[in-house]
């Protein structure tokens, strides 16, 4: 038996807690998975950074639109992935060699399930590790949502976790999903040369999104992508390299390798969670408090296993209130979801905060909405942008922020200073008229979006 005041299970985030503030215990990690997790290894750092290299190989394509002429040779691939996996495959093995490294830190690898309360069995590639601590954090992840269609198939296909990782961009890539992660792929990989098939059972793609955002997205992709919207896979058939789709209508669609981006799904099915006592939803995340704490004492939960927003900027914010807690029980934080931003880095970029326009209608709030356009502001000239707009929702009554949404580039830059409004409790005009605003710059689009509210107050 392995004795430890603190454990951690998950070296993503969870690893990201630990500092030098808790060298007076004894601390281990326990990972499965590599150092860094979802985000650094199959996640967020990697797809951002083909995105970005999907985004340069677009603007030349582009560039007639300037008066410029340019022709795109290639995307050298094998070069990207070198770039980029050898920058974050290194960066992985360093946090793992740094944190065995720690004078006050042992780590355990290896899938660890509970065996009773506060009690852990590591199976390690040595054999099974029992572990017992006084407080544990529960930091495990998720993991890509795959349905019974292609679970079942036998045939071979990929998710978010393995498809930035192939040997070569496919020539017809099928796409299963129509939100977050399938926008952003389906941008990569038809940058780097691969014709799109889009299986969505929604109407629209980022369904999730407000309406406006949603509809205008779904259009402007119609000419890059086959969009097949309002269906579902009933069958994958065929042979490894020539997959078949088989969708409810009875079409078929065809490509030589499948991504599936129907979701993803949280870890707790592989923690055997009752037998420690702690309360999670079924087949969903782990219950906790204003305070991160689950419902058995000395045990809290984060990130993806947990919260109902699986985004890294909030798996940041709850590990920064989980290590103040551990280390200051007498005076706690909480944790606010009040005001969680997103975005989409597809092209153009799509960012959130906030109520979107088709929720304040269900909750029947009364509200103000206006929108503003790129090519309404001098830097929207610039860069010769015709689809972008900034829309925002208000309270009438009182000016006060509910939602924002941004559609073009540079966007999940755009949004945050209506993050700031949100959680501060800034009205609308007070945005407005109180910061001065930089000419000619984007974020004038914000700054008129915001004047052109009608919110009745002065």
């Amino acid at each position: 038996m392995h004795r430890h005041d603190l454990v951690v299970i998950g070296a993503g985030t969870g690893n990201a807690l630990i500092d030098d503030r808790f060298a007076h215990l004894d601390v281990a990690v326990i990972s499965e998975g590599p150092f860094g997790g979802t985000c650094l290894n199959a996640g967020c750092i990697p797809s951002k950074m083909l995105v970005a290299t999907a985004d340069v190989a677009d603007a030349v394509c582009e560039a007639g639109r300037h008066d410029v002429d340019a022709v795109l040779r290639r995307v050298r691939w094998s070069d990207v992935q070198r770039r980029i996996f050898g920058r974050l495959d290194a960066d992985s093995r360093q946090g793992e060699e740094g944190r065995r490294a720690s004078p006050f830190v042992t780590v355990h690898r290896g899938r660890a399930r509970f065996t009773g309360e506060r009690r852990l069995r590591v199976e390690t590639a040595d054999g099974p590790v029992e572990v017992e601590a006084d407080r544990i954090v529960v930091a495990a992840g998720g993991r890509p949502t795959v349905p019974p269609v292609v679970a079942e198939s036998g045939l071979p296909y990929e998710t978010s976790d393995t498809v930035m990782r192939i040997a070569a961009p496919p020539e017809r890539l099928l796409v299963l999903g129509g939100g977050y992660i399938a926008a952003e792929l389906a941008h990569v990989f038809h940058a780097v040369g691969s014709r799109i098939t889009i299986v969505e059972q929604h109407e629209r793609l980022l369904a999730q999104q407000d309406e406006a955002v949603s509809a205008a997205y779904t259009d402007l992709v119609r000419s890059r992508y086959d969009l097949r919207l309002g269906r579902a896979a009933t069958r994958l058939e065929g042979v490894p390299g020539a997959l078949r789709l088989v969708l409810d209508d009875g079409a078929v669609v065809e490509g030589d390798t499948l991504l599936v981006a129907v979701g993803r799904r949280p870890n707790t099915d592989r923690l055997d969670l009752a037998k420690a006592g702690i309360a999670h939803d079924e087949d969903g995340p782990i219950r906790v408090d204003e305070q991160l704490r689950t419902s058995a004492d000395g045990v809290w939960a984060i990130g993806d296993v947990s919260t109902g927003v699986p985004l890294k900027h909030v798996a940041n914010r709850e590990a920064e209130v989980v290590a103040h807690n551990l280390l200051h029980p007498e005076a706690p934080r909480t944790m606010s979801y009040d005001a969680v931003p997103s975005a989409v880095f597809t092209r153009p970029q799509i960012a959130q905060v906030g109520l979107t326009e088709q929720d304040a209608r269900d909750q029947g709030l009364d509200y103000a909405v206006a929108v503003h356009r790129y090519e309404d502001v001098a830097y929207g000239w610039a860069i010769e942008d015709t689809r972008g707009f900034c829309k925002i929702l208000a309270e009438r009554s009182t000016g006060r922020l509910l939602g924002a949404h941004l559609f073009g580039p540079q966007a999940a830059t755009l949004v945050q200073p209506l993050v700031l409004a949100m959680a501060t409790g800034m009205t609308a005009r007070e945005v407005a008229e109180v910061p001065l605003w930089i000419h000619p710059a984007l974020t004038e689009v914000v700054e008129n979006a915001l004047l052109a509210l009608d919110t009745g107050r002065p």
